[in-house]
């Protein structure tokens, strides 16, 4: 239909049992198409568009957004990962 599609997703992403190797991506899509992504391996945003590249600077010029979305590779992925982990070790 006729319209605007706009969403935002995030996922934890890793394959060593020690989480070593945990990344988390926060995407903001719109149309279907990223526009903006927070990569836990880069740090900090990245914009894809010319709307992107310019929420990216500025999310990015403030330490406190940066700081929060660091964060979320321990408050979410890392702990996260954890219980589940727990829970199928336990059962083995």
């Amino acid at each position: 239909a006729d319209g605007y599609y706009y969403s935002r997703w995030n996922k934890c992403i890793h394959s060593s049992r020690d989480l070593s190797d945990m990344v988390y991506i926060d995407n903001y899509i719109f149309n279907k198409d990223v526009h903006i992504q927070f990569n836990s391996t880069v740090g900090e945003y990245v914009g894809y568009t010319e709307h992107g590249v310019y929420n990216a600077r500025n999310w990015n010029s403030d330490p406190n957004i940066l700081q929060q979305e660091r964060a979320e590779l321990e408050r979410v992925c890392k702990h996260n990962a954890e219980i589940r982990q727990s829970t199928v070790t336990d059962k083995s």
